[in-house]
């Protein structure tokens, strides 16, 4: 059976990173900047893109963000708090999103009228690490409160990261969080890969993080431009 599982495994992902392509022309097309958020369960991953949008939608900045899910729509509720407009991929049992999904669930908007697409995975470090959802770029998030060597314990997921964002830095010290311990976990897994500390509840590092943001959209539309 191995074999044979093998071979659909290897179908399923081909034919997502086709259509992954797809989206990524499309996005580029429309020149929005389109981020991949993913973390295990309770990193604070709402809260910090729910933040996120609120703080970009203040500056004029235009976004907007699909948010996946197991099941129900809470989070989707939450994120429309922030002004942006906001739909819920309920993937009724599916432990990550798919390029089709994501397709799926963008009729209707203009993609031309956005600086910014947020994507929030499922809640999972394991599936969502191989599936590649036409992003520009992939955001890991790691809590203080999982330990400093998660990273090396879901190597593909931190391996496949453009940055890890550090969440919930305000319990740094209740957790008793060793961020050297951290950083060099996570270099030891992706080396070179930026790092950034959050609090997106007291807003610590929130405007150091946007201004990254902004500062790398700038660069991917000169160098698509050229």
């Amino acid at each position: 059976m191995q074999p044979r599982l093998l071979e659909i495994r290897q179908d399923v992902l081909s034919k997502n990173d086709q259509l992954a392509q797809a989206l990524r022309e499309r996005f580029a097309a429309a020149g929005v900047f389109v981020v991949n958020l993913a973390s295990s369960p309770g990193t604070g991953k709402t809260t910090f893109l729910e933040r996120t949008l609120a703080l970009l939608t203040e500056r004029g900045v235009k976004t907007a963000a699909l948010v996946g899910d197991l099941a129900t729509e809470n989070d989707a509720r939450r994120l429309a708090r922030s002004g942006a407009p906001v739909r819920q991929i309920v993937t009724a049992g599916i432990c990550h999103l798919e390029a089709d999904m994501v397709s799926s669930h963008l009729e209707g908007w203009d993609l031309a009228e956005l600086d910014f697409l947020f994507i929030e995975n499922v809640g999972n470090l394991v599936c969502p690490s191989s599936y590649d959802l036409g992003e520009t770029m992939r955001v890991v998030l790691l809590s203080v409160t999982e330990g400093e060597d998660k990273p090396q314990k879901y190597p593909p997921m931190f391996n496949s990261a453009d940055l890890v964002i550090i969440t919930k830095s305000d319990l740094a010290e209740a957790a008793e969080f060793d961020y050297a311990a951290a950083y060099d976990s996570i270099q030891a897994v992706c080396p070179g890969v930026p790092v950034r500390q959050t609090s997106a509840k007291r807003g610590q590092g929130m405007a150091e993080w946007l201004e990254y943001l902004i500062h790398v959209r700038k660069e991917v539309l000169c160098m698509e431009m050229e």
